[in-house]
């Protein structure tokens, strides 16, 4: 694994990359080639709590988790187990529709995670409601606006400048985002 690791509003120390590149390295056993994966960490620091965010860019997936603690180390632990946790996900679905592997850079798991993945087979998505709506044309300020009155967290809306469909979310931060099509 080769890491990328940053900090904003924080010096990371020696301490603090070699428990990251331990804990997340640990990751290593899922995947045939590990030697290929680039891993994008960011740690940043704001109103006293630490927050870290994992991003591992992969063929045909992107794994990717944040967590955010008053102890960076616990961020670093629970950032991982929901890394790991994904990953399994992943790997899951994937043998469910694949059932052999694509290309080096997708998991091949050894008996302790085979072992858990078979406890995992049984996780189904089940889609329980459909809805369906008519888009009307905004800009994104009004769907936002719109989001907020309904009390949701996204909102999706066709853009009226573009006449693409569009989605405005709120972040963790209370700020927001909008999601356009390339």
């Amino acid at each position: 694994m080769n890491f990328n690791i940053r900090g904003e509003n924080i010096q990371v120390t020696d301490a603090l990359r070699d428990y990251v590149e331990k804990k997340v390295g640990r990751l290593d056993r899922y995947f045939d080639t590990s030697d290929n994966i680039e891993v994008n960490v960011t740690m940043h620091v704001l109103r006293g709590e630490g927050t870290i965010e994992v991003t591992m860019p992969m063929t045909g997936v992107i794994i990717r988790a944040e967590e955010t603690d008053a102890d960076m180390y616990a961020a670093i632990d629970f950032v991982v187990e929901k890394l790991e946790r994904q990953i399994r996900k992943h790997k899951t679905k994937l043998g469910r529709k694949l059932r052999l592997v694509a290309n080096s850079r997708v998991w091949v798991p050894d008996a302790e995670a085979a072992a858990t993945l078979a406890e995992e087979e049984d996780v189904d998505i089940d889609i329980v409601r459909t809805k369906r709506f008519n888009l009307k044309p905004m800009d994104a300020e009004e769907a936002v606006m719109q989001m907020d009155m309904l009390g949701h967290n996204f909102f999706v809306f066709q853009n009226s400048e573009t006449n693409d469909v569009n989605v405005v979310y709120r972040r963790h931060d209370g700020k927001y985002g909008l999601i356009e099509p390339k």
